[in-house]
């Protein structure tokens, strides 16, 4: 891996753990409503898994591992931005309120989502 390479992998390793705390400051604001706490585990776990999972696919010992770790990382984001999306679609949060964070989800799906296929085309 160049520095670039590094500084960018460090960047995104960054940003999926602040996306993680935001989501957890979220999980906090949410109505005390039986609805609103499930759908916002779920999150909570998604959320807090592509932060790990991206942080274990840079220490892959070997590319194929590294592609299994992304794959995982594509998966939970997409989860995750299910689940934001749910808590509007629901009304249990307002879109204006959770625009920043599902925009951030997008972002970051996008991100991992290529990286996981650049990855596979230079397999």
């Amino acid at each position: 891996m160049d520095e670039n390479s590094l500084d960018r992998a460090k960047e995104f390793q960054d940003r999926t753990k602040l996306f993680a705390i935001r989501v957890v400051k979220m999980f906090r604001a949410l109505p005390k409503t039986d609805e609103a706490r499930i759908i916002g585990k779920q999150a909570l776990r998604s959320a807090t898994s592509v932060a790990a999972n991206y942080r274990a696919a840079c220490r892959a010992r070997s590319k194929a591992e590294f592609i299994a770790k992304m794959g995982l990382v594509v998966e939970e984001m997409d989860e995750t931005v299910f689940w934001l999306e749910l808590l509007v679609d629901a009304d249990v949060m307002s879109a204006d309120r959770m625009k920043g964070l599902v925009d951030e989800a997008n972002e970051l799906l996008a991100i991992s989502s290529a990286s996981l296929n650049t990855a596979r085309k230079r397999r």
